[in-house]
């Protein structure tokens, strides 16, 4: 007969053993999708060159598996507090492999754009529900530094993706890259099955809200797509229907008793709104610097593509390295003051980057990423934990959901910015040695601009509250 003291030795590690489990899924899930984004962005011109298609139906190519990804998180999200995060999350992976697996096999450029709004489908799923999962398993003392991990391997995919992708695309083919995300799939769906014991959701008696899904999806579409056409004046069309269907979806929201996205969230939960606004500032904020910089390593320092890369690396390692760190502090200390600081140095970095000319050094451009590689680190996971520790059990797949969102419209809008900016002062022509000196003007404004959205964002991040 088992006594109390086997019992509990022995239900210590089933709970150790699906923490790990947990992890390790979460980690390959995580890495997965940034090495998917940004490998096959870098395979696109020997995607264009066997299919002999056009820039536009090639710019979908990249657009709508993002479009696909941002519309159905928070449905799915919603959907998997109802019915099981374990169940979406399995489903998610199953679709995202199996379209991966079919993508290497396609013989022409729709049937990959259709496989391609799959896969976002199944990414949807997955992200919603993986970050929901982590942070119903782990119990608060541990959660910062899972999270930390999980940011971490995101960081890691994103930092490898090109290089790697590149590389698989010279020497195998860019259908090499599916075939190397399918056996990573395939061992998360395994120890999925076999490790993750149980079912996570919230109230199973509340009813899906189609209506408010549908509003949402068309809004959403028409905000990110007339991002990506500024400056055009249709852009600025799609942008404002974008703006006045979140305007109509928040009032459906509030007016119906089961809603898809828990608006009073934003109202009544003053941490949950200002992490939420943080998040979505600071990805506005820095997610064109690595586009920018790489055009000004090349065209300014005149560096090749391949030395850029290796200068651009820095920021992403810092973050891969320094992010679990961050968040196991914010374990033990309170995540707005880590966050606050991240914030803070990721201002300075920004602010740095506004004195760039043609005679600064590649070790000025090293030192201002690993200021913006560790500020990142410092705000996102602790960020990222105080989201998710904000809100009630019930809301942490909606809660995954929205800042997933979060991050993908302020990386929309940090690259709308830029492209504004370059439109008006440069306008559609190629940079060459003759608009240099308008092109550096350019980078200066969208820094400041920048610098300031940032400096804003600290006080946003200051003002959240304490989570414990």
């Amino acid at each position: 007969m088992t006594n109390p003291a086997e019992k509990k030795e022995s239900k210590v590690y089933s709970q150790r053993s699906l923490e790990n489990s947990t992890l390790i899924v979460a980690t390959f899930t995580s890495f997965i999708g940034p090495f998917m984004i940004s490998a096959v962005n870098v395979a696109l011109p020997a995607i264009q060159k066997e299919f002999s298609i056009g820039a536009v139906m090639l710019s979908w190519l990249a657009t709508a598996y993002l479009l696909a990804t941002a519309v159905f998180l928070v449905p799915m999200g919603k959907i998997a507090d109802i019915y099981g995060r374990k169940k979406i999350f399995s489903w998610g992976l199953v679709i995202f492999v199996i379209s991966a697996f079919l993508s290497i096999f396609t013989p022409n450029a729709v049937i990959l754009l259709i496989l391609r709004i799959f896969q976002g489908f199944g990414a949807a799923m997955v992200v919603t529900t993986g970050m929901a999962i982590l942070t119903s398993v782990f119990p608060p003392e541990k959660r910062g530094r899972a999270i930390g991990i999980y940011v971490s391997a995101v960081y890691i995919g994103l930092s490898i993706g090109p290089t790697a992708g590149g590389s698989l695309t010279h020497h195998f083919g860019w259908r090499s890259i599916f075939l190397t995300v399918v056996p990573l799939g395939l061992a998360s769906i395994w120890i999925t099955a076999k490790y993750l014991k149980g079912e996570w959701k919230g109230d199973k008696e509340e009813k899906f809200d189609l209506k408010g899904s549908i509003i949402y999806g068309i809004s959403l579409m028409a905000l990110i797509y007339g991002a990506t056409l500024l400056p055009d004046v249709w852009a600025y069309c799609l942008v404002g229907m974008g703006i006045l269907g979140f305007i109509f979806f928040t009032i459906h929201e509030k007016a119906i008793q089961n809603p898809i996205f828990e608006v009073r969230l934003f109202q009544n939960n003053h941490l949950f709104a200002f992490s939420s606004l943080a998040a979505l500032i600071n990805y506005a904020a820095t997610f064109a610097v690595t586009f920018i910089l790489s055009l000004y390593l090349q065209y300014i320092k005149g560096l090749n593509p391949q030395s850029a890369g290796m200068i651009l690396v820095f920021q992403p390692i810092v973050m891969a390295v320094c992010s679990p760190e961050a968040g196991k502090l914010s374990d033990r200390i309170e995540p707005r003051l880590i966050a606050s600081a991240g914030m803070g140095l990721t201002a300075l970095g920004l602010f740095m980057l506004i004195f760039l000319g043609p005679a600064t050094s590649i070790t000025y451009v090293i030192s201002v990423l690993v200021t913006l590689g560790l500020g990142f680190a410092l705000f996102s996971s602790p960020n990222m934990n105080a989201i998710m520790s904000s809100v009630e059990k019930r809301y942490y797949g909606i809660a995954s959901g929205s800042v997933a969102t979060m991050r993908l419209l302020g990386q929309m809008l940090s690259m709308a910015t830029a492209t504004v900016v370059f439109a008006v002062l440069l306008g559609n022509v190629p940079i060459n040695p003759s608009n240099y000196d308008i092109f550096l003007q350019s980078i200066r404004i969208v820094f400041i601009i920048f610098t300031l959205l940032c400096t804003v964002g600290v006080f946003l991040s200051i003002a959240r509250g304490q989570l414990r």
